[in-house]
């Protein structure tokens, strides 16, 4: 039967309809179905009115006749298995085997992982599986690797180096402190420096939209400008009430800047914020600027506790463990994502990127700029650092190193220590006459000059350069003239380095470093070796003494029990 015109035009609107939602085998399937519908000459007709070819239609007519041959086809398949082109691995025999071995020359990862990766290209791997004699694109490399268990990744920072055994203690307790503090209505900081930045036309990472065409030109290098501006942004990330602030600095990242940045956040924002606030929460890692062991970071923050009245109360992560820090993924990581592909050029457009941060979950920002000089290399004197040990530091049981307070009343300043009792000794004259030394302040005007410039030799010897400063204001641990009589007394009386030690109240050690350089200058003068018995004891000394009719004042009291030296007044 003739299928008209009018039926095909008919046949044809429903077939572009259809054609969209239908895969290979139901479209040929469904062709063959309204073939077998028309009768005669409904396959030619089919196939005009689909744009299909007869024998696409016919084949499909047989199938919609035959629901087993269907079926034999298995499920999600269009054509009969053994259609198409043979596989690479088909072809030519040993291919997956020889592609093995190549890969497992570069292979990486856990052997026992269902994930591993090649240190090699796609291109790489296909030109030596070519010099190997199987030649195979990069396409059938890529598809052969995807079923051995390889993928195209990148890596992954989740590897940490030395770990604290208190490092989740610690975590505890920031967590702890942390909702304490907002419960209480007290404020909560997060601060940190941010990295340093070179102001220029200096390229960053990141995309922004632009005139097609029209990008934005910087240096091709990274390469530092020494005569270049570079800026130090420290940042104060406020946790209960969600804002940033960010102090941008010219000069040096020191405790100083940092400190400074904290005391103009509270006076320009966390005052009006928290009017009743009695203690200060700061959050922080454990290097930088606010580094757990600098002194000149905590003197800093004695001021402003002294200034504010509040007490500041600061706590490190463990080292290591910055990137727990709130502020890095709260604050810095929202003002990188501002700066993306934009050089900064000056500090007033990094301080404006920095004020133009704001987030869906409601962060806003404020930025200013530092202009004042920190300098570098600043150093707290003893002293004070005494003094806030004793006074403004209230370090915790639990890591006081970690966790301390500021307090904003120092404690009162304890009493001052006694002054060290005078140090006990003979006359140095007295005990030279003892010794048979007559004419002592003659001999001291005669060795004096020649110990000095040999004291000096020995000291520019051992430091290998010559001296730097005068030194001469140091107090000297035993008199040179104190030396010049024990040192009689060694060659004339053989008395021992300890008994000395005791006669002058010091160390054998220091009476013995003094009296050896002096030996050889007093054996020119006639003092040499013992010329009778050796005193051993201080008794003995002082009825050598007696027997002479010289009195000895300042000796101590002999204890025949005592062979140590005595203790030193502290």
């Amino acid at each position: 039967m003739a299928v008209s015109e009018a039926d095909e035009a008919a046949l044809a609107a429903k077939f572009a309809v259809m054609r969209q939602f239908l895969d290979e085998r139901a479209w040929r399937v469904y062709l063959g179905t309204e073939a077998n519908a028309l009768g005669y000459g409904g396959t030619a007709a089919v196939a005009r009115a689909a744009g299909a070819s007869e024998a696409t239609v016919a084949a499909g007519a047989g199938q919609a006749r035959d629901p087993a041959a269907l079926a034999a086809l298995g499920p999600g398949r269009s054509r009969r298995a053994g259609a198409g082109r043979p596989r690479a691995e088909g072809r030519q025999p040993g291919l997956r085997q020889e592609l093995g071995g190549l890969l497992e020359e570069g292979r990486r990862g856990d052997p026992v992982s269902a994930v591993t990766w090649s240190i090699l290209s796609l291109r790489d791997i296909a030109r030596q599986m070519t010099l190997r004699g199987f030649p195979c694109s990069k396409d059938v490399i890529a598809r052969l690797m995807h079923e051995d268990g390889y993928s195209l990744q990148g890596m992954a920072k989740v590897l940490e180096g030395r770990q604290h055994e208190d490092r989740d203690l610690q975590f505890g307790n920031i967590n702890a402190e942390i909702a304490r503090a907002v419960e209480d209505g007290e404020p909560v900081i997060s601060v940190d420096g941010k990295k340093k930045e070179q102001l220029g036309p200096r390229g960053r990472a990141g995309r922004s939209w632009r005139p097609a065409g029209d990008p934005v030109k910087v240096l091709s290098h990274d390469f530092p400008d020494p005569g270049g501006i570079t800026i130090c942004p420290y940042g104060i990330y406020d946790v209960a009430a969600n804002r940033g602030f960010v102090s941008v600095g010219a000069s040096g990242d020191t405790a100083a800047f940092a400190a400074a940045a904290i005391r103009r956040w509270w006076q320009g924002e966390g005052s009006l914020r928290y009017p009743r606030a009695t203690r200060l929460l700061v959050v922080c890692d454990a290097g930088g600027a606010n580094d757990w062991r600098s002194h000149l970071w905590k003197d800093q923050l004695a001021r402003l506790a002294e200034e504010t009245g509040l007490r500041v109360e600061v706590m490190h992560f463990p080292p290591g463990t910055s990137k727990w820090n709130k502020i890095e993924h709260r604050l810095f990581c929202h003002v990188t994502r501002t700066w993306r592909a934009r050089p900064l050029m000056t500090a007033a457009g990094a301080v404006a990127g920095i004020a133009a941060t704001v987030t869906a979950g409601g962060l806003k920002c404020t930025a200013v700029t530092d202009g004042n000089d920190y300098p570098t290399g600043l150093k707290v004197p003893p002293a004070r650092v005494k003094e806030m040990e004793r006074r403004h530091l209230d370090r915790s049981p639990f890591h006081g190193e970690w966790n301390y307070a500021l307090l904003p009343v120092p404690r009162p300043a304890p009493e001052p220590e006694p002054a060290p009792a005078p140090r006990q000794g003979p006359e140095p004259a007295a005990l030279a006459a003892v010794a048979g030394v007559d004419g002592f302040a003659a001999l001291l005007a005669e060795v004096t000059l020649p110990w000095q410039a040999d004291r000096e030799r020995r000291l520019t010897l051992a430091r290998g350069r010559a001296r730097i400063k005068d030194s001469s204001g140091a107090p000297a641990r035993l008199p040179f003239e104190a030396a010049v009589a024990a040192a009689a007394c060694r060659l004339r009386l053989g008395m021992s380095y300890t008994l000395l030690g005791q006669l002058f109240g010091v160390w054998h050690t220091t009476v013995r470093d003094a009296v050896l350089p002096l030996i050889p200058l007093l054996e020119p003068h006639g003092i040499t070796g013992p010329a009778g018995p050796r005193v051993k004891t201080l008794t003995q000394l002082l009825e050598l003494a007696a027997a002479q009719a010289i009195t000895l004042t300042g000796t101590p009291p002999q204890n025949p029990g005592e062979t140590a030296p005595p203790t030193l007044p502290k």
